[in-house]
């Protein structure tokens, strides 16, 4: 399979085609396995690039009233939105295993602070505290959990002695634990859809019976499915990279699943079996891209379509910024000025038809956006320069 087939499949399977796109804000995460959330702006963008007349309110909808998406961490302890139907799939194959390891972290934190004898069975009790706190009240902040639950206001020095470390409190260490168990969930935040501080809600806001209990091993295949159904053709070191797990895992998720070698122009990759019939091309397109969006973010190995833009677009932690897209490739970078303008920089030659195709997508851009002003989490050189 070469670049070009690889090229069609992003274009058609993430909903970047023209054709392809949809106002159906879940079925656009169903596109992607998730979609990136560790900037909330990213969610409400990604939508945008790929839908027809969406809006904003509409994601909204989707996470808080319809309640079709949910929030939560899973793959490389980052932040996703997720359907609702594959949270079960995401907890038993990574949230789980992540609660502990939190748990374990956090309590040693506790321990060397010397707060309290037994740091792991005080943590055990003030998350049943929040929890308490939480399914008495229905919907609350931090804040007002810690109110009900006064141990989260306890101060903890992480890192007694460096002079980086600052004393805060538990509140979020905890709630986030909770999170990872599937407990709790953060729900509609405090301002606008560009906010991260959210208030929490009992996971059966979303799920009335909870979430689904199914062997680790069964969501470990699940999850892989549907990474190769979105991402494939692609090398194991792509998949291992995008869930964090070993490459032992991995080969285990794998083994039971219907999976197929092939050549991507020298480098091997996996593939679903009954999935190696050709796309059909779809007519060019265009596509500006958030920073952090899924589609880049969900391969190690980039180069098939950022060339050698990378430097321009990713900041040194591996984060890429805001990207413009010309028929399955990295063309450039773009930016939202203070003054709300979307500003383009091509680092490719793409002709004239693709330039006003770009074009018509900054406006598009700048329509969603409206009043909202964001700036990146993470910030690359090229969108530091576009808007200083």
């Amino acid at each position: 399979m070469n670049i070009a087939e690889r090229r069609a499949r992003l274009g058609v399977r993430h909903r970047l085609a023209a054709a392809e796109r949809t106002d159906d804000v879940a079925a656009v995460a169903r596109s992607l396995v998730v979609l990136h959330a560790t900037d909330p702006a990213t969610v409400f963008l990604s939508v945008a690039a790929r839908s027809v007349q969406a809006v904003p309110s509409m994601v909204e909808r989707a996470l808080y009233d319809d309640r079709t998406l949910l929030r939560m961490l899973a793959m490389r302890r980052t932040m996703f939105v997720a359907p609702v139907e594959l949270v079960p799939v995401l907890q038993s194959s990574t949230a789980t295993a992540l609660a502990a390891k939190q748990r374990r972290t956090y309590s040693r934190f506790i321990e060397q602070a010397g707060v309290v004898e037994d740091a792991v069975a005080f943590f055990g009790e003030v998350e049943e505290g929040a929890h308490r706190a939480l399914l008495a009240r229905g919907e609350a902040t931090g804040a007002q959990l810690s109110a009900d639950e006064p141990r989260l206001r306890t101060q903890v020095d992480p890192a007694p002695g460096k002079p980086y470390s600052r004393p805060t409190n538990i509140t979020t260490w905890v709630l986030v634990t909770l999170g990872c168990e599937g407990l709790i969930v953060r729900g509609r935040p405090n301002g606008t859809w560009i906010s991260s501080q959210y208030r929490w809600s009992p996971i059966e806001a979303w799920l009335p019976a909870g979430i689904p209990e199914i062997p680790a091993d069964d969501a470990r295949a699940a999850l892989v499915e549907h990474w190769l159904r979105a991402f494939g053709p692609a090398p194991l070191s792509d998949l291992r990279w995008w869930t964090g797990w070993t490459v032992g895992e991995v080969r285990k998720a794998l083994a039971p699943l219907g999976v197929t070698e092939v050549d991507l122009d020298g480098t091997t990759g996996l593939v679903m079996t009954d999935d190696l019939e050709p796309v059909a091309p779809p007519e060019p397109w265009a596509a500006l891209l958030p920073a952090l969006d899924p589609t880049p973010m969900g391969w190690q190995e980039r180069g098939w379509f950022l060339g050698d833009h990378g430097p321009a677009l990713f900041d040194r932690n591996g984060n890429i910024g805001p990207s413009v897209w010309w028929d399955g490739r990295i063309v450039g970078g773009w930016a939202q000025r203070k003054d709300g303008e979307i500003a383009v920089r091509l680092l490719d030659d793409v002709g004239a038809d693709a330039r006003a195709a770009i074009d018509r997508e900054a406006v598009r851009t700048a329509a969603w956006y409206g009043d909202v002003r964001a700036i990146p989490r993470f910030r690359t050189p090229l969108e530091r320069e576009l808007t200083s």
